[in-house]
């Protein structure tokens, strides 16, 4: 590796200064490069004054037919294929390369190897994306903590994050995540992480899964990548542990495991659930912690045991880690809490609107169970059809009942052909409405809306279910500080 460049220079307080990122790419260099890039960027929408734009090709677009915006916005190079780059050489500086995905992915790759950071790589049929926001919350208080934005977590999100990656960054988080088996082991093998989580292993995917023993082999691909002395940190309660540590094993790795199971590593000792938090007291690899999560739910309060594990594993300050999940907020789509502003008092609208899987909606369920009601209100479902499920897609839908009767939900709204076979064997009391489509159930849900509901939407991305949660929005507007 070449020498720290002079203080002071552009390119020592770059992202990418120009021999690096060059050495990186490979390829051949057409006009002038800049001595510093200061970003990554594979969105033309989107890039900022110094970036470099990758014009990758993917199932809807091809990167190359906006390159020239790129570069009119102020992209400092352009990486495009060998083939096209005669189209752009009057545009501004270029550097084409035999693949630009894969000059992407070599790109990440050295960001990899330059970098001293703490790697933590998180997969998991559910909660990937609030394990990996929460460990980026935890990490924080310790030291500069670089992770994936939204759910980047496939085969250009992965390398696009970390080619993102500042070099002085002291602790790096990546979600990485899967349809197919496979689809892992590029992944993790590029990450290269000290630590992989497996948050869960669960029904998802089905479609592309003989059984769930597939998926969960399919999810043990991530200890492959797995550093030498890395540690894999499993769920203990999940009944797919034993299959899991054996796969860390055979790769070498240390087992640490959480949850409430006496013999885990990281067990929970105390629980206390709100409808706005949680408070915890758990032993962490040996040490006693109390601690609060600031955003609710009891699947949330499992991860967090994954997270102070690693945290605790990666070198952070473990009492910082804890406190710093006060500060945990759910996404957009994840469980984001609004306030819909109705007559006689407002209802909570609870957004769990991005996807759905029978676990993940269990889960949903259950918060909305803990959920206060205003006087009058009622705790109402809205879900949509849980996608790639395959031939048990009609027996996991009906199978929701029970979790929505434990939690005395009082009304349920569904809606897309799956959700049928739960409307079928739903008890009559709990029937809201049915609908074919979220956009036919749309008005329905708009006019049933009481003060002091709880209301939690939720579905498959596919089912669009997020439009629903919009379109309560647009109607009755929002307070939210009134959470």
């Amino acid at each position: 590796m070449k020498a720290a460049l002079p203080a002071g220079t552009a390119a020592a307080n770059a992202l990418w200064p120009r021999e690096e990122f060059l050495e990186a790419l490979g390829g051949t260099v057409i006009g002038a490069v800049p001595e510093a890039i200061n970003g990554i960027s594979i969105d033309s929408r989107t890039v900022e004054p110094g970036d470099a734009f990758f014009a990758i090709k993917g199932d809807r677009f091809d990167g190359h037919d906006f390159v020239a915006e790129a570069l009119r916005r102020g992209a400092a190079v352009a990486v495009v294929a060998e083939d096209r780059a005669d189209a752009f050489k009057e545009a501004g500086a270029l550097v084409a390369v035999d693949d630009v995905l894969e000059g992407l992915r070599r790109l990440g790759a050295f960001a990899r190897k330059r970098t001293e950071a703490k790697v933590i790589a998180v997969t998991g049929s559910v909660g990937k994306t609030s394990t990996k926001e929460a460990l980026r919350h935890a990490l924080a208080a310790s030291g500069l903590v670089h992770a994936s934005v939204a759910s980047f977590n496939n085969h250009w999100g992965v390398p696009l994050t970390l080619s993102r990656m500042p070099r002085r960054t002291a602790y790096g988080v990546f979600e990485i995540g899967m349809n197919h088996a496979g689809e892992i082991t590029p992944l993790t093998t590029l990450v290269r992480p000290d630590v992989a989580i497996v948050t869960t292993v669960a029904a998802v995917h089905l479609e592309h899964f003989p059984n769930v023993e597939g998926i969960a082999r399919a999810k043990a691909e991530i200890f492959e990548g797995l550093e030498p002395g890395g540690t894999a940190v499993i769920p203990r309660d999940n009944e797919w542990f034993e299959l899991l540590r054996d796969a860390a094993t055979a790769h070498g790795a240390a087992v640490v495991s959480f949850g409430e199971h006496p013999e885990a590593d990281a067990r929970l000792l105390k629980v206390a659930l709100n409808d706005t938090c949680s408070a915890v007291t758990a032993t962490v690899l040996g040490e006693e912690i109390t601690y609060k999560i600031g955003a609710p739910g009891r699947h949330l309060v499992a991860n967090s045991l994954a997270v102070l594990a690693a945290a605790k594993l990666a070198g952070a300050d473990l009492s910082r880690a804890g406190l710093a999940l006060q500060r945990l907020e759910q996404p957009k789509g994840r469980g984001k809490r609004h306030r819909l502003k109705t007559r006689g008092g407002g209802a909570l609208l609870i957004d769990e609107s991005y996807n759905a899987n029978p676990t993940s909606v269990k889960a949903a369920v259950a918060l909305l169970g803990q959920s206060r009601t205003g006087q009058g209100g009622r705790r109402v479902a809205v879900l949509g059809d849980m996608l790639e499920l395959g031939p048990e897609a009609p027996q996991l839908h009906a199978g929701l009942v029970d979790a929505l009767s434990e939690a005395k939900v009082d009304k349920v709204f569904l809606a897309g052909p799956l959700m049928k076979s739960l409307w079928q064997v739903l008890p009559r009391p709990m029937r809201g409405a049915y609908a074919e489509s979220s956009a036919a159930l749309e008005p329905i849900l708009i006019e049933d809306v009481r003060g002091g509901d709880a209301i939690m939407i939720k579905g498959s991305f596919g089912s669009r279910m997020g439009p629903l949660v919009e379109a309560l929005i647009k109607r009755y507007g929002v307070d939210d500080h009134a959470n």
